[in-house]
């Protein structure tokens, strides 16, 4: 893991601040990956919100570095949407403000990322897509609702083993104001922090 990734995390993430209500709504997505450690299996997780913008990208990109960080083997991560628009900028930026090695691969309306957060691991790719692009699994796979209003409008996501709501307010509500930088810092935080508790929760 990047140095300076290592450190942001060791300065920013407090497990400590996952109130006990929290920690109940991210239990189902702890008892899911354990299912599949001890069965020995692929745990792909597949983060789904409304445009696979923002919050989507987030989680995807935390879990897969909180699988790392704790060394929990055959974790896949990734993310769709209901609808297909574009990474937003914004998030970018937040993620390479916070250790991260972000290369654009693609210009286009939907850009591609390669998101790098080790020398040595292969990079997140990054883009908007509907959950069910070919890209992402078909099957044997947990779909974690993080936005309300995907839970809501997608009551069956096909091929998912298990759906779990997973909500976090969206910081576009900060976008064109003064305070996105900070808007967007501290919703990645907290996405970051749930992430890394959640896999600091299981037992290989």
């Amino acid at each position: 893991m990047y140095p300076q990734l290592k450190v942001y995390l060791n300065k920013f993430i407090n497990l400590e601040t996952i109130s006990t209500d929290r920690k109940a709504v991210l239990q189902p997505l702890v008892d899911y990956i354990q299912q599949k450690v001890n069965q020995n299996k692929a745990v792909n997780l597949n983060f789904i919100c409304t445009h696979n913008s923002r919050r989507s990208h987030l989680s995807q990109v935390w879990a897969q570095v909180a699988s790392v960080y704790f060394d929990i083997s055959n974790v896949y991560c990734y993310s769709g949407g209901t609808e297909e628009t574009a990474l937003f900028p914004k998030v970018a930026e937040t993620l390479e403000n916070q250790g991260f090695q972000i290369f654009k691969i693609s210009e286009t309306n939907n850009p591609i990322y390669a998101i790098k957060f080790d020398e040595n691991e292969m990079p997140i790719i990054g883009f908007s897509k509907k959950y069910d692009n070919a890209f992402n699994p078909v099957s044997q796979f947990g779909a974690i609702m993080t936005c309300s209003k995907a839970d809501e409008g997608c009551p069956f996501i096909a091929g998912a083993e298990k759906r779990i709501p997973i909500t976090y307010e969206d910081p576009k509500i900060s976008d064109g104001t003064l305070r996105q930088t900070e808007v967007y810092k501290q919703r990645s935080i907290q996405i970051a922090t749930e992430m890394m508790y959640i896999f600091s929760q299981i037992t290989k």
